[in-house]
């Protein structure tokens, strides 16, 4: 689940490959609001596909000159990212 909250947007819930497609598409309408951080930190499950997510939402802002941030990232995710050699990707907040 996503909701705004100002200039940011907060995931909840899972964020699994489940419900990744649905997540992409409404974050994606946010950021072209001007949404310029993601907040992790009420999500409850997460896969590999929460990286996949990160990593598409950077390349649809940087690709429309716009920058995003991400908070409160769990650290299985960021030892995900480590593992892909992507962590360095992700402008935290």
């Amino acid at each position: 689940m996503i909701r705004r909250e100002g200039g940011r947007i907060m995931l909840s819930g899972p964020v699994t490959l489940a419900n990744v497609a649905g997540l992409l598409e409404e974050g994606r309408r946010y950021l072209g609001e001007g949404v310029q951080s993601v907040d992790f930190g009420e999500v409850t499950e997460m896969d590999s596909a929460a990286l996949a997510l990160c990593l598409a939402w950077l390349r649809d802002a940087k690709a429309a000159g716009n920058a995003i941030t991400f908070a409160n990232l769990p650290e299985s995710l960021q030892t995900i990212a480590r593992l892909y050699g992507v962590h360095g990707l992700l402008p935290l907040h």
